[in-house]
């Protein structure tokens, strides 16, 4: 999988929305803070947006905490929540995300911060063991608007201490950062338990979603995205091992076996019904060389691409 996108990154695609160099959008004497933090108005960014290409699915290498009012649609992992109304949302730098406005009506506020920033010694806290944070948790809480406006209220604080010239601002803005993460621990639904059967299957029926969205292959420039047992399980936000063991118990099948199975019978159908070439054959599916394609074509089958396609 990619690295997540960097802090650098996120400034460079976000100063043109906003109108400003990179550097301007930088909170006033943070190099001299631990970590970093920063906050900004959703409406200030949305004309910037306008008919722009959305924002690319990816993980990145920071928190964010959300606060939308608006008609959108934030995916996630394998999954996507549509808003309608109000809604916060929790991202961590384990899972992949992007937010899909739907109008330029959109309103609301988001912070990022690293973990460095909240440090344990400072705060207490263990950012990924809190279960708004936890892959497999609910990071999009719906809100009323009694809700939303208490919300909105410590954005609006963060808002203004950012830009102040108080000493102590950066511990000001950890509490108000806390408070924040506190309320939207407090609005988590009460959690059920779910027995340890169904928990597997849910994840074995995500998985094999997941891979079947990988294809079909449609021209030879198009690559396939996840090919290792890995990049599933970061996809899917769960340790690799713990994949490779449902999958196990679920299907008698390991991951990479599922994983090679299906992209057999991918180069099968692109053998057959394409004028591909081997080479592009094998490239699209992520194969360093032909040799290689061959090799694992051949182990899966008992026949070279050559021989399958005559």
């Amino acid at each position: 999988m990619a690295k997540p996108d960097s802090l650098e990154a996120f400034y460079s695609k976000l100063a043109p929305e906003a109108g400003a160099a990179s550097g301007a959008l930088l909170p006033p004497d943070i190099q001299r803070e631990v970590g970093h933090f920063n906050v900004f108005r959703v409406e200030g960014l949305m004309a910037g947006r306008r008919d722009k290409t959305p924002m690319t699915f990816d993980r990145r290498a920071f928190y964010k905490i959300s606060v939308l009012r608006g008609r959108s649609r934030i995916e996630f992992a394998d999954q996507q929540v549509e808003i309608a109304d109000n809604a916060l949302w929790f991202a961590t730098p384990r899972v992949p995300y992007r937010w899909l406005p739907h109008d330029a009506a959109q309103a609301g506020y988001f912070c990022i911060f690293t973990d460095e920033f909240l440090l344990p010694a400072k705060s207490g806290l263990a950012l990924d063991e809190l279960p708004v944070f936890q892959p497999g948790g609910q990071p999009v809480l719906l809100l009323t608007d009694a809700e939303y406006a208490a919300i909105e209220l410590i954005f609006e604080k963060m808002t203004q201490e950012i830009s102040s010239g108080y000493a102590y601002k950066y511990d000001l803005l950890r509490a108000y950062l806390l408070e924040l993460i506190h309320l939207g621990q407090k609005l988590q639904p009460a959690p059920v338990a779910v027995p340890a059967h169904k928990a597997a299957s849910r994840l074995a029926t995500l998985f094999a979603e997941l891979l079947e969205r990988q294809f079909p292959l449609e021209s030879p420039s198009q690559q396939l995205r996840l090919r290792t047992a890995k990049d599933y399980a970061d996809q899917l936000a769960v340790h690799v091992n713990h994949l490779n063991r449902v999958l196990k118990e679920t299907t008698g099948h390991t991951t990479t076996a599922l994983i090679g199975g299906r992209m057999t019978q991918e180069a099968k159908i692109l053998l057959k019904q394409t004028s591909w070439t081997v080479s592009e054959v094998a490239d699209s599916l992520g194969f360093t060389d032909v040799a290689h394609f061959c090799h694992f074509f051949k182990r899966q089958t008992g026949l070279t691409p050559g021989d399958f396609r005559e």
